[in-house]
């Protein structure tokens, strides 16, 4: 560049021409950044200008909306800690202080022994067959089921004015085999298929002026019975009288793992 001259003017002119051409180049990028500006400026005056139109033409609307939005959250505001449901609301129904004695824990007596002529009856025979041979003692009956079992009783005692007696609770397997063998009308369960074997069902019936009452076909006994369903039920019982094959007199207490195969009786 030193021994050329005309290199060094050459060199130079086209510098300066590459510096107007970026300076012309900048220029008119500035330029056109103050129009977008501008133009963003002029859309956002006109928007504004339509929303205050469209308020001045429908503020009703607007304000009706805008209540909308906010009277539902003010109104949970001021109602809080007011609880409305009737879930919260303190319950009116009457409390059953037997069921509630129950719960908590108390230990009923099982009534004294019927004498066993009772029992033997030519009426009794007729509606249970065997009934002369079983087993009535309270001490095998789980402990669960007979307190359910007494209060049962209590409760149809107190309320309805039924007195009522223990015909049958636990059943030995051979017992059960031989109720089975006389026919499905006795029962339709073989051993171990009756809760029976497991101390957690029994078959009960009325007393009446010292006789027993069995057969249903008394419409005294059958109030009784129905009357008995719906106390066992509420007890958490299962009742015999909900069955197809009715046993009015059954009532047991379920418990889970204890026999796989449930029976019916």
């Amino acid at each position: 560049m030193l021994l050329f001259p005309s290199g060094r003017e050459f060199v130079a002119a086209a510098l300066a021409g590459a510096g107007t051409r970026l300076q012309h180049t900048l220029g008119r990028l500035a330029h056109r950044r103050r129009e977008d500006m501008g133009a963003l400026a002029r859309s956002g005056r006109a928007s504004m200008g339509g929303l205050r139109a469209f308020w001045s033409d429908h503020y009703l609307f607007c304000l009706g909306g805008l209540a909308l939005l906010c009277i539902p959250p003010l109104l949970a505001l001021l109602l809080a800690g007011k609880p409305t449901l009737s879930a919260y609301e303190t319950s009116t129904r009457e409390v059953n202080t037997q069921v509630a004695g129950l719960l908590q824990g108390e230990q009923l007596v099982p009534p004294p022994a019927l004498p066993p002529l009772v029992f033997t009856t030519a009426e009794v025979q007729l509606e249970r067959p065997m009934l002369s041979t079983a087993s009535r003692d309270w001490a095998m009956l789980d402990s669960a089921y007979a307190q359910r079992l007494l209060m049962a009783f209590r409760i149809m005692k107190e309320k309805y004015g039924y007195d009522m007696a223990l015909l049958e609770g636990y059943r030995s397997p051979e017992r059960q085999n031989t109720l089975a063998a006389m026919g499905s009308g006795v029962t339709n369960a073989a051993a171990f298929q009756s809760w029976h074997q497991y101390g957690l069902a029994a078959d009960c019936a009325f007393l009446r002026d010292g006789k027993l009452v069995i057969s249903e076909r008394d419409p005294w006994a059958m109030r009784g019975y129905q009357l008995y369903g719906e106390v066992a039920e509420s007890l958490g019982l299962t009742w015999g009288g909900r069955w197809k094959m009715m046993d009015f007199g059954h009532t047991e207490l379920r418990q889970p793992g204890v026999m796989h195969k449930q029976g019916n009786k």
